[in-house]
């Protein structure tokens, strides 16, 4: 009798240690398709965050890259930047990199920019923001986003003074009712994006 309950014992022993073999294969192998399901979605989406503050391009700009060493940050963090290349037919079409824009109201805001080899910018697009929906949130459309474009640090308004300013501060770049501030960040983040690019240019191509 005793023999006959400890092999019952084994043999439960053994089913439980098969099903949690087998529970654990099966866990891994969702986790590693998620896992790499997850990796391809974000590239994805840098992908088209690349594409869409760049003109057409025909390389596989996520993979076209260089990053650059720009020592630290306003606020000592170490800072690289990392400038993806948009190409056609191998010519240099413009270059994207991740700006982020620390004076928001809500926050951080990281967007992307993408700058022409002539210093203007070909597109903005917002990456992570935590903007007050219909006030700093505004940031986001593309008709205030527009307004940036063929825009550089040289440009300058009808009055002369420099375009890449929100109006209050005399520039060309719509502010919005009661909500100032975060406008306001994203053209300093814009112009000091500019500036990073000017500085690293020669080194990214």
């Amino acid at each position: 009798m005793e023999q006959k309950k400890v092999q019952g014992i084994n043999k439960l022993v053994i089913a439980l240690t098969a099903v949690c073999m087998g529970a654990a294969f099966i866990l891994g192998g969702v986790y590693a398709f998620t896992k790499d399901n997850i990796a391809e979605q974000k590239r994805q989406k840098k992908i088209r965050s690349l594409k869409s503050v760049l003109p057409a391009t025909d390389n596989e700009i996520d993979k076209d890259f260089v990053e650059v060493d720009q020592g630290k940050d306003s606020r000592g963090n170490p800072l690289k930047v990392v400038l993806y290349h948009g190409k056609k037919d191998g010519k240099l079409v413009g270059t994207a990199f991740s700006v982020v824009a620390h004076d928001g109201y809500s926050g951080d805001i990281e967007f992307m920019l993408g700058v022409a080899p002539d210093k203007s910018i070909t597109g903005i697009e917002i990456i992570s923001s935590k903007e007050t929906p219909g006030l700093g949130d505004k940031i986001s459309k593309e008709s205030w986003r527009s307004e940036f474009k063929g825009k550089s640090l040289e440009t300058k308004t009808d009055k002369g003074t420099p375009f890449l300013d929100v109006k209050k501060d005399g520039g060309g770049i719509d502010q919005f009712s009661g909500a100032t501030i975060s406008p306001r960040a994203m053209v300093k983040a814009v112009k000091e994006g500019l500036k990073i690019y000017e500085t690293v240019a020669s080194k990214s191509s």
